[in-house]
């Protein structure tokens, strides 16, 4: 963990989420390109927002792409919430069976 480290907001958006660094390499140095290889410390990430401070302090932010077809529901809060309130309900088995509307469905 780091001392005296909290949260850091930056773009409206909470960066650092959890302050429990861990060291996974002590001495690493960009090759001829300015490339670092981080290996392992990358598990199960595929794109990064990189943020560098005024000390040169990098943090990668683990990001996932979405579809532009399904990105209107990430724009718009209030339908994002009203989506995250009905998975909730369901969630506590609070759901009310409307019927069959295989009627209304397109062949």
């Amino acid at each position: 963990m780091l001392p005296g480290v909290g949260y850091i907001t930056l773009m409206s958006s909470t960066v650092i989420k959890n302050s429990d660094f861990q060291l996974i390499t002590e001495f690493v140095q960009p090759d001829a390109k300015k490339r670092l290889s981080l290996g392992s410390a990358l598990a199960g990430a595929g794109a990064f927002n990189v943020y560098r401070n005024t000390l040169g302090q990098l943090i990668l932010d683990p990001v996932k792409a979405v579809p532009a077809s399904e990105a209107w529901i990430h724009e718009r809060p209030k339908a994002l919430a009203s989506v995250r309130r009905g998975m909730e309900q369901s969630a506590k088995g609070e759901v009310h069976d409307l019927g069959d509307f295989t009627q209304y469905t397109q062949d």
